[in-house]
């Protein structure tokens, strides 16, 4: 335990681990072994737009920097199965992450937003009963700007056929709700490095004390206030909204005249990482809903990746996260990539954006009946 009297995220680890007597250890392992790419990764943002020209190196002796990681060549510039271009520090963050865990003989495979398809687990090494996803550096566009960004994770145990055959893993094996993770959390960059936590036993925080190297217990408790008045929303957008979000966002926009009878404040800062941050820190909440912009996309936010591992931590934390129309953690994945609108933050809020999805549009052009000159009008 650090001099200040915190536990470390190993202590907490070990204390969630006394409620399965059973358990093997592997987990904790595990999360500790994310941890560590986490610290690597926040080192290398740390230089902002210098990463470019500043060699570093990874733990446990492998050895990478931003020009080329383990001799395999330039990084980025690549178009991934997102359709973005890389950029060097995706590519890297992706390596760290990869190098870190793919070793450890706690994983089954590995899927990330940068890999196209399933990471299998190299035969030197032993193979473990854990899937692992992430986005390894989420908000990456942002560094130009010097905004917080982060790396998002997820845990999934491995199907039991796969646990007992040691195969390879497929895509299928993956495509699990999001209720069925075992953990998830993030690390975000910003003027401190904090990994939040939640192991199915509610949300905390660690803050990373750089003097010891170790991330250290500082929220002990997360909690997702049930009301706000704070929303965010990207509302350039506002044209191919669906009817109930410009609905929601009009009343929050109409302030103390309004329905809603208050003001509201309006955030965006197009990192997802910095907004689940903000917001389980204060509350509020996030609308990325899927709108007609691109009918080929119904959402703009990765299932896997980015939504159930975020939406783990806010239904841990007491809010509530969906897709607008329904829970997020019970939607089924159908690929490794699956795209989907999404909603999250306090409770009452997200509540009552489904309610406006679930209720009838009301007609733009309204009946004769009740037009303003009808027989119910003086």
């Amino acid at each position: 335990m650090p001099l200040s009297g915190r536990w470390t995220l190993t202590r907490y680890l070990i204390e969630e681990r006394r409620r399965f007597p059973g358990a093997s250890g592997d987990f904790n392992a595990l999360v500790l072994d994310v941890a560590m790419a986490c610290k690597a990764i926040a080192r290398i943002v740390a230089f902002g737009t210098l990463a470019d020209t500043v060699g570093t190196s990874m733990p446990n002796g492998i050895g990478a920097d931003v020009n080329g990681a383990n001799g395999a060549g330039p990084l980025g510039g690549q178009v991934n199965v997102q359709g973005e271009v890389q950029k060097p520090l995706d590519v890297l963050s992706n390596e760290i992450f990869v190098r870190m865990n793919e070793w450890n003989g706690h994983l089954a495979g590995l899927a990330s937003e940068e890999m196209d398809e399933a990471r299998q687990i190299p035969n030197s090494y032993p193979r473990g009963k854990y899937l692992l996803v992430f986005d390894p550096l989420d908000g990456s566009s942002n560094i130009d700007v010097n905004v917080s960004v982060g790396s998002i994770f997820s845990v999934l145990r491995a199907p039991d056929d796969v646990i007992a055959s040691g195969r390879d893993v497929t895509e299928a094996d993956f495509l699990q709700p999001g209720a069925a993770q075992v953990a998830a959390g993030y690390a975000i960059y910003g003027p401190s490095t904090m990994l939040v936590l939640s192991v199915g036993n509610g949300v905390a925080g660690f803050t990373l004390n750089p003097n010891l190297g170790e991330f250290v217990l500082s929220h002990a408790d997360i909690r997702v206030p049930e009301e706000t008045q704070e929303f965010a929303i990207n509302t350039s957008n506002s044209r191919f909204w669906e009817p109930p979000v410009k609905r929601y966002v009009d009343e929050c926009l109409a302030g103390k005249t309004g329905p809603r009878g208050k003001d509201f404040n309006m955030r965006w800062i197009a990192s997802m990482v910095a907004e689940a941050h903000r917001i389980l820190m204060r509350g509020g909440v996030f609308l990325y809903p899927r709108d007609t912009k691109d009918p080929a996309k119904p959402g703009r936010l990765r299932l896997l990746y980015e939504a159930n591992p975020v939406g783990y931590l806010i239904e841990q934390a007491g809010g509530r996260a969906s897709t607008g129309r329904q829970p997020i953690l019970g939607v089924k994945p159908s690929t490794l990539h699956q795209r989907i609108g999404f909603v999250f933050g306090s409770k009452s809020e997200v509540e009552r954006i489904e309610r406006y999805h679930h209720e009838p549009v009301p007609s733009e052009a309204p009946a004769p009946l009740f037009a303003p000159r009808s027989l119910f009008r003086d």
